[in-house]
């Protein structure tokens, strides 16, 4: 029996960086898992369209896909953006979509190792307050889930782990900084806690202009390839159990 298709999901930006790290993360993707097939759709702004690409897929014979939203949280796109889109797929098409990323002990490993390559190394951690700068939600599911993060990311052994939200919550990212100066730490990072280059990405780095370090952008890290694999192999076995498999 042939695989489920992967069906990436990203959001799309004007930022031409944005699909290229996208697009750097699949590649990745395909490297881990040789003969899974994986298709990348994006919402806006970029091409091709989930729709596009939902009816060639069709075209083409395919039956059953798993649609894996590239978000860290699961806000409004999650919720209602992405199930609306699928929702107007061909017929023909068996669609599960797979759970968000986050959170994962996964992702704390890509902030680590992005931390790590900005400069920091794990002697500096119990001495360095971190910001987890994510981009911001009005979603209160999606806030109360980044603040649980930053608590668990803090228990590893950083000095203090703050949260921070460039867009429709506070507080902003340099509040955070500024919190952890006055808590003592030695030394102040930002890891945005976002996947893509983009607006909002840009605004988390104006923001730590106050930091000693400021990490990139999670992009196309191992680790998050491997959630990627891990979220569709959990959304493709309810078929498969289905099937006797």
């Amino acid at each position: 029996m042939q695989d489920p298709v992967l069906l990436v999901i990203a959001h799309g930006s004007r930022d031409p960086r944005h699909a290229q790290a996208v697009h750097a993360l699949v590649e990745r993707v395909r490297s881990l898992r040789p003969g899974l097939r994986v298709e990348t759709g994006f919402l806006d702004f970029n091409v091709p369209s989930v729709p596009g690409v939902l009816e060639n897929l069709a075209a083409q014979g395919v039956r059953d896909v798993v649609a894996l939203p590239l978000l860290l949280t699961r806000a409004f796109h999650a919720k209602a953006d992405i199930p609306a889109a699928l929702r107007e797929a061909p017929a023909r098409l068996r669609i599960r979509q797979a759970d968000v990323l986050g959170p994962s002990p996964l992702l704390l490993s890509a902030l680590e190792r992005r931390l790590y390559e900005a400069g920091l190394s794990p002697a500096d951690k119990s001495s360095t307050g971190v910001v987890l700068a994510s981009a911001g939600s009005s979603d209160p599911e999606a806030i109360a889930v980044i603040a649980d993060i930053a608590r668990e990311w803090w228990h590893t052994g950083w000095c203090a782990v703050r949260p921070a939200f460039a867009s429709a919550s506070l507080p902003r990212t340099e509040d955070a900084v500024r919190e952890l100066r006055a808590l003592g730490c030695e030394r102040v990072a930002v890891a945005p806690y976002v996947l893509a280059p983009g607006f909002l990405p840009d605004r988390i780095a104006r923001g730590a202009a106050g930091a000693d370090v400021l990490a990139d952008v999670l992009g196309p890290a191992p680790e998050v390839a491997r959630v990627l694999l891990e979220r569709y192999d959990a959304a493709r076995r309810p078929a498969l159990t289905a099937l006797g498999a």
